[in-house]
């Protein structure tokens, strides 16, 4: 009986094993770059960042004031 659940859930696992992946991928990447000096030389740093679409909503409706 366990042999079967622990077979059964391998099984699981590694078909809904990729799926999981395509959780994380996507997203418009952008990579930022700033100079530093290091060791007396100047040094592009650049690193790779996620940038987020900015949603426009609705506002936030004001609180009534208190009396």
């Amino acid at each position: 009986m366990k042999k079967e659940i622990l077979l059964g859930s391998m099984i699981l696992f590694l078909l809904l094993a990729p799926l999981s992946n395509a959780a994380f991928a996507g997203g418009e990447m952008k990579e930022v770059c700033h100079k530093e000096m290091k060791k007396g030389k100047e040094v592009d740093v650049c690193k790779k960042i996620k940038v987020h679409k900015k949603l426009e909503g609705t506002k936030v409706p004001e609180k009534a004031p208190k009396k």
